[in-house]
């Protein structure tokens, strides 16, 4: 069992951390950036460290700095929530490298997973059905029109190192998609610290269901079963 657990996220991800910390006695540290200095979230953790001003890349994205706050407060891990820095294998490396467990999948596991553009390709070579869609990441305009064109409208934008609905965009037809290919670009390289994005064929009437796995390091795993996250408010699941 952790001791101590930074939480390398804000608001109410970081919240939901904190309450299943106390639950199990594990004491917290809240990172957080000038922005949410006054967020009362902070105030239920043990401990909170300032890591930088609003904008993510230099507070919740900075890597050294998270890692600085991990050692001040001498934690034994890092929980990094969800967005962020949540699927980022190098990160997850560097914890490692500094003694500090990373609560999450292991370096090697997110590098073919944590980046849906390489999970799309390992899923495609163990023959599991995937969505048309482009072979990589999307560089160029006229390259997201060439594959929108080759696979039809409505295609949907989405980020690969990204999750919550961020960095995604529908589209209709070529003048949003022209519009929109930068911008996911954009918000997904504040978001997550990566800008790639890729694009699949967009089923408008369709259910979101999940079945959820956990494993250990230990080799223990479990499911759990089927869930239905179909209703969604910006492509979050509700």
């Amino acid at each position: 069992m952790f001791r101590r657990v930074l939480i390398a996220n804000r608001g109410e991800i970081a919240l939901r951390i904190i309450r299943a910390c106390q639950e199990l006695g594990i004491e917290t540290v809240c990172v957080y950036s000038e922005a949410d200095a006054d967020a009362p979230y902070l105030r239920l953790a043990d401990r909170a460290i300032c890591i930088g001003p609003g904008p993510s890349k230099d507070s919740y994205l900075n890597i050294p700095r998270i890692i600085a706050a991990a050692e001040i407060a001498d934690v034994d891990a890092i929980h990094p929530g969800y967005g962020f820095l949540s699927e980022r294998a190098d990160f997850a490396a560097i914890c490692r490298d500094c003694k500090i467990e990373f609560i999450g999948p292991s370096p090697e596991a997110m590098g073919k997973l944590g980046d849906k553009v390489e999970a799309k390709r390992y899923a495609k070579a163990a023959k599991v059905p995937v969505f048309p869609g482009s072979e990589g990441a999307i560089e160029e305009e006229e390259e997201a029109v060439e594959v929108a064109n080759e696979i039809g409208y409505p295609v949907i934008i989405k980020a690969a190192a990204g999750g919550g609905g961020r960095g995604m965009r529908v589209c209709h037809n070529e003048a949003t998609l022209r519009t929109n290919i930068k911008k996911a670009q954009q918000e997904a390289l504040a978001a997550f610290g990566n800008g790639a994005v890729f694009i699949e064929k967009f089923l408008e009437r369709a259910r979101h269901v999940e079945i959820q796995t956990l494993g250990d390091k230990h080799g223990h795993a479990v499911h759990l079963f089927e869930r239905d996250c179909s209703m969604q408010r910006r492509h979050q699941k509700v």
